[in-house]
């Protein structure tokens, strides 16, 4: 088995892409036997980091909006000391939820107007005590400062942006959609290998609402958890959008009806041999998670 290492610079494995021009990823993650905060359980650690992780951030001339703050204030600062190199001197943040691996670098951006859903804000106040005391901790938590409910359009210099509610993963999913591009950056409400199940009650909400996103025109997603080579290529296609949707339908099929499920290796195998989704073992723990949630959900044994 490999021996995990602790590394002492936080940063020291982040990359900085650009799938397409003027839209940057900021990827950590996903490398086999580093730790970055501690070598005891951690939601940095053990979640975002080994799944692989992703804030974004759009722009155009002297105007950026980023897509969430990352999961530490080192990652923060990274993403702004190079929107500041590259001449930007007015930065808005979009929040796409309200957990911890998409709000831990709020501080950095405590000067700039932060953009969130209602729900979010409420998600964050409702558990901003646990947040700010986790670990690691985010503290303080700085909230966002411009709300907004369901849709609301902005423009980054020249390029249209709009945000949109979708109740996929959490009810406070909020997605970006450049309307020109037909790109969708996704936030957790599409993950690639497969969707975490934070929710399960609310499954049959997330099912329709992946229907109601299917109808778009997108041509790529970029996910905010997912492989850092197709994301550096410029993204999933939607077929990411049916295997995230299939996967929660016969999940809950098969534990209503008390079919055989397997791993996920084996429950997703004909989205993985398609290329729609990317097998990625750590994923494996996520699945035992959602057969463990959804089944608590539906009751059954």
């Amino acid at each position: 088995m490999l021996e995990e290492r602790l590394v002492t610079d936080m940063i020291s494995t982040l990359t900085v892409l650009e799938p397409y021009p003027g839209v940057y990823a900021y990827y950590d993650g996903r490398v086999a036997g580093v730790r970055l905060y501690s070598q005891a359980a951690n939601w940095l650690d053990d979640g975002a980091y080994e799944l692989g992780v992703a804030s974004y951030a759009i722009v155009d001339g002297a105007q950026a909006l980023v897509y969430d703050t990352h999961i530490s204030l080192d990652h923060a600062r990274a993403i702004r000391n190079h929107l500041e190199s590259l001449g930007v001197t007015a930065i808005r943040v979009v929040l796409s939820h309200w957990h911890k691996d998409h709000v831990a670098g709020n501080a950095v951006f405590a000067d700039c107007e932060i953009i969130a859903l209602k729900l979010t804000a409420a998600k964050l106040e409702e558990n901003r005590e646990k947040i700010e005391t986790a670990t690691p901790p985010i503290q303080p938590l700085v909230m966002p400062n411009r709300l907004f409910d369901e849709t609301l359009a902005l423009t980054v210099g020249a390029r249209r942006v709009e945000l949109h509610h979708f109740a996929i993963h959490s009810a406070d999913g909020n997605v970006i959609w450049l309307t020109e591009e037909k790109l969708l950056l996704a936030g957790d409400t599409l993950e690639d290998t497969t969707t975490f199940i934070s929710e399960a009650e609310q499954t049959a909400t997330h099912i329709a609402e992946l229907k109601r996103l299917r109808q778009w025109q997108i041509a790529r997603i970029l996910p905010a958890h997912g492989d850092r080579e197709r994301i550096a290529s410029g993204g999933y296609g939607p077929k990411l959008i049916d295997a995230n949707r299939g996967y929660l339908e016969r999940l809950t099929r098969a534990i209503a009806t008390g079919s055989a499920i397997g791993t996920l290796k084996e429950f997703a195998a004909e989205d993985i041999a398609s290329g729609a989704i990317l097998y990625f073992a750590p994923y494996e723990a996520v699945h035992r998670s959602n057969v463990e949630r959804v089944r608590a959900a539906l009751g059954a044994r």
